[in-house]
Formats: C-alpha cells, structure tokens, sequence
C-alpha cells in the first residue's frame, strides 16, 4: 500500500522546507492518524478475516500445553514461510521471533502466546478441542491469530518500515514462565520496546482498556510441609498436631496483609490448598498447605515472601511442630508495569482506530501476567483487547464456556501493525551500529 510511502514522502519534503515546527507536527500527525485507520480497513477484508478465523480455529482444535505447542508453531512457521518472513526457531523449545522490515534499528516487538491449559471445554461447537483435558480457555489461539494477522500487513509494506518489527510467538504463559525463557535465550536483544494485548470478555467489542504503570501484580506460589507427630484421635496429649498448627499458620498469614501492610498497598496472601489425614479418628503425622501471594511493588513482594517464610516456620514451632517451606520460582512472576510514554503512544494508536471514547483506562488487576519478564526488563505496553457481545452469558478466562468472539479480530491485528509501524516511524533509532 501506498500510505505509508506518502507518509515518509511528507516527512523528507518537510525537512527540507522553512515551514513553521507547528505546521510540520500538524501534518505529521494527519500522516500518522492514516496508518491504523488504512490498516484497520486492510484487515476487515473478508480475505484477511476468514484467513485469521482459520488459524485461530486450528489452534483452537488442537491445543497444546506450555512447552508443548509443537503443531502450534509448526503451523506458525508455515505461514511465515508462505509471507517470507525470516524468522528463529526454536527458542525456549517450541517459541518462533520472526522479523520483517529492514533488519536494522530500531527495532520494536510484538507478542503474543500460544499455549492452552489443562482443562476439559464444555463449549460444544464444530471446532471444539480434539485433545481431551486441553483447552484454549484464555484466548491465546485467537492472540496468535491477531499477530499472523498484523505480520501479513506488516510484510505487505515491509520496504516502507523504518526499522525492525520483531514478532515474539511466545509458550508457557499459564504458568511455565515462557517469557522468561525467551528472554533469557535472546528474545529481545536490541529490541527498544514491546507491546502485548489480551482479550477480555469483560470489556465491549470496539474497546481496549489499560493504564500507565502497573497493570498486574507480582506473583508467587508456596507450599510447607508442617510435620508432628500422628496418633489417636482420642488422646491427643500423645501426639504433635500439625493440623492445629496448620490451622494457626493460616490464620496468621491473614494478618500479613490486615496488619502489616499499608492499606494503601494492595497485596493478597491466600491458600487455596490443605492436605493431611485419611482418618476421622487419626492425627496425621504432618500436614502440606500452599498458596499465593500477590503484590504491587518489587519491595512489597520480596518482604511478603520473608514474612510468608517466617510465621509458617513460627507460628509451627509453637505448636511444637517444624516446617518446611518452598518458593516454586517457576511461578515467581515480577510487577507488569506499562511505560508511561508508551501508554500515551498507545492511546493515540488506539483513539484513532477506535475513538477515543472507546479506550477505558483501568484499575490494576491482581493477576500475574508473564509479560511482566518483559516489560521489566524493556519499556512495554500491556492492553486488553474487548470482545464482550451486548448479549448472551459472560464467561472469563479460564472458564470451561469460555468462547472468543472472532469479530475482534480485524481490531487486534490493526492496533498491533499501527503500534508497531508508527513506534518506528516516531523513534529513530538508539543503536550506533546495525547488530547483526
């Protein structure tokens, strides 16, 4: 297409004319506005929408588990191949980075996961799970489908692109830390920022919502072995309870959050898992607990984990039982914060796409979100993406009736080549050299 080439063309004769600064930012912002309404229009042809509504079906019908999306980027790789867009694989086992534009700096990425979780659908359709016990109850098939979606576009005006546009295909968002992974392994050298979306059930369709600054807590997750000594019901003075102390180690780590953390400063300590005994008339020699623990703030969380440790190790040897606590730091997921200069970068995409009345600023969620990897160690941006339909029952993710209303699509894959495209055009690049 040929706006994008208009829009450079204003950018070089303005640069060479003695007309006012204000005059030069006001046509370039009528340049900039173009490029997601033309992208917006490109991906609502019913060649591109069916073409996304395939691939998200696809996936949808044969989903697999964090690490395991095998087919998943099987079929990724194959339509990247059909665009000729080069790309890497396989990084952190199954993820594909694919790249489109110069190849140089600046370079910006986009991402979006691919795996399922461990569930059963109970949605009955002509595309539901062939896997039993697997299901996309998230919406990570219909995320890829978006991203392949803004890659056609994107490679359609490739030799317009005044950089780099960094495709992230990314595994084990629930829960498997994939976003770690591919960072650790590379994912993102020489990349300036990245930007994410999530559908939500919750927000209209023609809405996005998302805020500067955090936007998701901090997780973890925690089990402790609290061992006694078993015996008879009967005569308990004959043994160590580690279900009254259990019983207690709860209790205290409600005080955590109602009386040592400021009010102001939301943080969650919950258990969601108890276990010990068989027997109505036996004391169990020990008993396992675990939980989650969330936070805003990188202090606030490291000082929940100290004194999460601390009162179960405690409060358990007042009862004369000792414990065991472990930290899983595969779940150990840092504060998602969205930068405040991308937001603003954001919204002004997102306005002229959709209006500005349509773009909802949100409160922070107390969800875990692995794009946190990312967005720490990069500037980021995180939004959700609404599907909500004006009738018919709302199921969140995670939900066995969970069902992605497909008519988001032409909007998830315009708002991600318009971010992309016009992040490039707005920031030179920062790098001295090209990097390989």
């Amino acid at each position: 297409m040929a706006f994008l080439k208009w829009v450079l063309l204003i950018f070089t004769l303005h640069s060479f004319m003695p007309t006012p600064i204000s005059s030069n930012l006001s046509l370039n912002k009528e340049a900039l506005a173009q490029i997601p309404l033309n992208f917006l229009e490109f991906s609502k042809k019913p060649e591109i929408m069916d073409w996304m509504v395939n691939i998200r079906r696809k996936i949808h019908e044969n989903r697999e588990l964090g690490y395991e999306e095998f087919e998943t980027s099987k079929l990724i790789r194959a339509e990247l191949d059909l665009m000729g867009i080069p790309y890497k694989y396989p990084i952190a086992a199954t993820g594909v980075v694919g790249y489109i534009g110069t190849g140089k700096p600046p370079f910006v990425a986009l991402r979006a996961d691919m795996d399922a979780l461990a569930m059963e659908e109970l949605v009955e359709w002509e595309h539901k799970s062939k896997v039993p016990g697997k299901m996309h109850a998230c919406g990570h098939d219909a995320h890829v489908a978006m991203l392949l979606g803004a890659a056609k576009m994107l490679q359609h005006n490739q030799n317009d692109l005044q950089g780099t546009v960094v495709l992230i295909f990314q595994p084990a968002e629930e829960g498997g830390g994939g976003a770690k992974i591919m960072l650790d392994e590379g994912a993102l050298d020489n990349v300036d920022a990245i930007f994410a979306l999530h559908v939500t059930a919750r927000v209209p369709i023609g809405m996005v919502a998302s805020r500067p600054g955090p936007i998701s807590a901090a997780m973890g997750f925690f089990e402790a072995v609290i061992n006694g000594k078993g015996g008879h019901a009967a005569i308990p003075q004959h043994t160590v309870d580690p279900i009254l102390a259990a019983s207690n180690v709860i209790v205290s780590l409600q005080h955590l959050v109602s009386r040592e953390a400021d009010p102001l400063d939301s943080q969650v300590v919950s258990i969601a898992k108890f276990q010990g005994g068989g027997a109505f008339n036996v004391i169990p020699d020990s008993v396992t607990i675990g939980g989650t623990f969330r936070a805003f703030s990188k202090e606030s969380f490291l000082q929940l984990r100290q004194r999460i440790e601390e009162v179960i190790s405690k409060q358990a040897s007042v009862q004369r039982c000792n414990a065991t606590v472990i930290f899983d730091e595969r779940f150990m997921y840092p504060v998602n914060s969205n930068n405040k200069e991308l937001h603003e970068h954001f919204r002004k995409v997102a306005g002229e796409i959709l209006g500005f009345e349509n773009i909802i600023e949100m409160q922070p969620q107390m969800g875990g979100e692995d794009f946190a990897f990312f967005s720490e160690s990069i500037p980021g941006l995180f939004f959700f993406l609404g599907m909500k339909e004006t009738e018919g029952a709302v199921h969140s993710g995670h939900s066995p009736y969970f069902r992605v209303n497909e008519d988001v699509f032409p909007y998830g894959a315009a708002l991600h080549a318009s971010l992309a495209t016009t992040y490039l055009l707005q920031n030179p690049t920062k790098h001295t050299s090209p990097p390989e």
